[in-house]
């Protein structure tokens, strides 16, 4: 099973609306605090400096520009951020052991958080349940999916539950 955590960053009032808990477990994961449960989540530190990226872009471009844009605004925040990344990282596919494709992940983020760019008015199904798929076939843990286009900002943390916290992350 993966959860979502569901965020809108109302871009000017500076405030958070969470929606679902990353987390339903009690156990103290490494990273930041979640508020709502006052458990820890994998990754927490990395994920809340990616979305403050996102808010100062957000807040500075708003929403109407195509994907590309906040794509490169993006990395020139993360830059000055001190993130380490990659955009647009090619990373194969895999089924049943054979290559069958590749898919280029917006950014690779601290070798750890796969970040998926989206500028559309509403996010929809479909959006979510291909981040929940790259998590999967990529063997991720922790992904974001990070939506420009509608006037807040919105985010949803994407944890892949069928990989266990101990594993290592794919960097292929």
């Amino acid at each position: 099973m993966i959860q979502t955590m569901c965020s809108q960053y109302p871009g000017k009032k500076g405030e958070l609306i969470v929606e679902k808990p990353a987390y339903t477990n009690s156990e103290e994961k490494p990273g930041q605090e979640n508020p709502g449960t006052g458990t820890r989540m994998l990754h927490g530190e990395t994920t809340r400096r990616i979305i403050g990226c996102a808010m100062r872009v957000h807040s500075t471009l708003g929403n109407g520009f195509q994907e590309v844009i906040y794509q490169r605004a993006l990395e020139i925040e993360m830059t000055l951020d001190g993130l380490k990344f990659e955009r647009e990282k090619t990373m194969p596919i895999f089924y049943h052991g054979q290559s069958i494709g590749k898919r280029r992940v917006d950014f690779f983020v601290e070798n750890a958080v796969m970040v998926e760019l989206k500028a559309v008015i509403d996010l929809e199904d479909v959006h979510l349940a291909q981040a929940m798929n790259y998590l999967e076939a990529y063997k991720m843990k922790i992904g974001l999916l990070i939506n420009f286009g509608a006037r807040s900002l919105v985010f949803k943390r994407v944890h892949n539950n069928r990989i266990s916290e101990d594993a290592p992350a794919v960097n292929a």
